[in-house]
């Protein structure tokens, strides 16, 4: 394969690092600098003066369970076809072992979930 093939993927490659580059160094360049004030930095507490931190921090286990929620809910969007074609699916045996691997795979790790105990929220806040 000649290396004129590779011209577009390169020409794309190029436009991706580009542009956020270029939008960056404008916004730099171009941006207002804001005098740094406490009154306007700190946060609105509806006219009440604020008390404590103003982010408060997550514990990890909200991160671990937000990542969980992410992997089965991609589950059900390759699950959506398969469950629409069904009866298509059904007469041919590669396809139906495919899918039987596929939610077995995802039932062991909903297991070695439940045994590390990744679902538990009664263990004490450390933070």
């Amino acid at each position: 394969m000649e290396l004129s093939a590779y011209i577009p993927v390169l020409t794309q490659v190029l436009a991706a690092v580009a542009i956020p580059a270029i939008v960056i160094i404008a916004s730099h360049i171009f941006g207002q600098r804001a005098k740094s004030n406490k009154f306007i930095e700190s946060a609105y507490e509806c006219g009440v003066e604020p008390e404590g931190k103003p982010h408060s921090r997550y514990g990890a286990r909200f991160y671990l369970v937000a990542m969980l929620f992410v992997i089965f809910d991609i589950e059900v969007v390759f699950m959506l076809p398969i469950a629409i074609s069904f009866p298509h699916v059904a007469h041919s045996l590669p396809l139906v072992m495919a899918v039987l691997f596929f939610i077995a795979l995802l039932f062991v790790g909903i297991i070695y979930e439940v045994r590390k105990d990744a679902l538990n929220w009664n263990i004490p806040k450390s933070n």
